[in-house]
């Protein structure tokens, strides 16, 4: 099982990040220093696939699990995630419920979805031990294992986010909350009663699902309260800007 799913069957919130760097280094560091998972973010970062491969080595070797954002629902964008060794993915910019119901024929094996199979490197090139058992083992074992996060970022989204909670193949809900307050007309006004119901309600549809409720969090003390509020998991700012107020914090001191 996803050691992700595993901390949140046990009761336990985890804590993450955003790789924005593309950096191996930065991967392994993140693992060093114990976060839960990172998110390699290809959606909004200059880089793709062959970066997000290095990563994912790094945190099999630092014992952190590496998720990806993807940058666009098509059949070779999830394949090629999957395939590489990514252990979720953080899916962005879905409104309707078909269009998660597509996410799922691409990324999960039959019966739930339609994914190919092919002996790459998430299935060590077909000499993973799982495949021991059978294929049909083995696949069962990758779509319990493989997390598929949506994010609930549109107004649309969240109007559904009933169904598309309930989807079998469909792990949990991330919250974009920049984005959802944009579509909700108040723009980082995080703390406005629209966001605030509309936060507590996806806390409230996920815990009725028995599914994880992930958020974005921009600060200390927006994290505590995100896990006060009862989200599962906290996704905490980026590599590249934790790097950056380290460096002026620095100077700060200093001059």
């Amino acid at each position: 099982m996803n050691r992700i799913k595993e901390l949140y069957e046990s009761g336990r919130q985890t804590i993450g990040t955003f790789i924005n760097l593309g950096s191996e280094v930065s991967a392994e560091c993140i693992g060093i220093a114990g976060m839960d998972y990172f998110i390699v973010d290809t959606e909004h970062s200059p880089f793709d696939i062959s970066e997000a491969l290095q990563c994912i080595r790094s945190a099999e070797i630092r014992n952190v699990i590496p998720f990806i954002r993807i940058k666009e629902v098509t059949r070779s964008t999830v394949l090629k995630m999957l395939d590489i060794g990514a252990k979720g993915l953080i899916i962005p910019g879905l409104k309707t419920v078909d269009e998660v119901k597509q996410l799922i024929q691409f990324g999960k094996y039959g019966p739930i979805g339609e994914r190919g199979f092919g002996p790459n490197r998430c299935c060590n090139y077909g000499y993973d031990q799982s495949l021991n058992g059978g294929l049909k083992a083995y696949l069962e074992q990758a779509n319990e294992s493989t997390l598929f996060v949506p994010q609930c970022e549109t107004k649309e989204f969240l109007e559904h986010i009933e169904e598309i909670v309930a989807l079998e193949g469909v792990d949990g809900i991330f919250v974009g909350p920049f984005d959802l307050s944009i579509a909700l007309g108040r723009p980082g006004q995080f703390d406005h009663p629209d966001l605030v119901r509309a936060f507590e309600h996806v806390v409230k549809v996920c815990k009725a699902a028995h599914k994880p409720a992930f958020i974005y969090a921009n600060s200390i003390e927006d994290a505590k309260n995100r896990l006060k509020q009862g989200f599962d998991s906290i996704t905490y700012r980026a590599d590249l800007d934790m790097l950056i107020e380290s460096y002026r914090n620095l100077l700060t001191e200093l001059r």
